[in-house]
């Protein structure tokens, strides 16, 4: 039992040389990896490589996760988030409406 008490401080103090702006840079990526996870099903169909666009359910998920980090950006005044998110929102839209237009 002392040796995971010893190794649970360890971490802690691991984790406490952590600053904030390493908890902001690591929500900046995953959410470039949450936008960029529709994007490669989007291509294929561009590319008429297969003619299955991505689930719908993931795709709304993946748009309802967004949305709400938007609005949490929103909130909290990050304007870095806010135009990431609204740029990738864009890219979306964009791809999307080269899909159905095209």
């Amino acid at each position: 039992m002392e040796k995971l008490n010893l190794i649970k401080e360890k971490l802690l103090q691991y984790f406490d040389g952590f600053s904030k702006t390493s908890a902001d840079t690591i929500a900046w990526i995953s959410v470039i990896c949450i936008m960029a996870s529709t994007i490669p099903g989007f291509f294929a169909v561009m590319a008429h490589a297969t003619d299955r666009m991505p689930p719908l359910d993931i795709t709304l998920m993946v748009w309802g996760g967004l949305l709400l980090y938007f609005l949490r950006s929103a909130i909290l005044k990050d304007i870095l988030m806010l135009v990431t998110i609204g740029l990738g929102f864009a890219v979306q839209a964009i791809l999307l409406g080269l899909i159905f237009f095209v």
